[in-house]
């Protein structure tokens, strides 16, 4: 797992704090840490160097998508992890993930089934997967 001081040398380029709800899609580059609920879909524009933490009392309610993510709060839909996924303690994931590299803590939970894939397998289907699943999210907010 990331280590706790490699989390403090971690230059955090968006925060999403504990007070915020956000709806809607959000595309990130650098490092984006969510510690509140999202509603919508979380798309890394970079494919390599992007990493995005989900706080322990963070929710996403919409597909992930992006080179390295760390939760350790809860994900309501796919995640796609081009290249690292850590799965913390308090991880809860109800939906496929889609990884590269996988790493997870006694105490996270995947509700939902586990699909390996090499880097050169991940493309740009799996970021319109994510923006086409949002449509589907809005449809049945109405």
């Amino acid at each position: 797992m990331l280590s706790k001081k490699k989390m403090k040398s971690t230059k955090i380029d968006t925060l999403i704090g504990p007070d915020a709800r956000l709806e809607g899609n959000i595309y990130f580059r650098g490092v984006l840490h969510i510690e509140s609920e999202v509603v919508g879909n979380i798309v890394s524009e970079s494919k390599d160097k992007s990493l995005l933490i989900l706080a322990e009392k963070g929710v996403i309610k919409g597909d992930v998508v992006g080179a390295m993510i760390i939760i350790n709060g809860t994900v309501e839909g796919d995640i796609y992890a081009s290249g690292t996924l850590e799965l913390a303690r308090h991880a809860k994931v109800n939906g496929d993930v889609h990884y590269n590299l996988l790493e997870v803590e006694v105490g996270a939970q995947v509700n939902g089934s586990l699909h390996h894939k090499t880097a050169e397998q991940f493309s740009d289907v799996t970021v319109n997967a994510a923006v086409d699943n949002s449509t589907q999210l809005s449809d049945q907010a109405s």
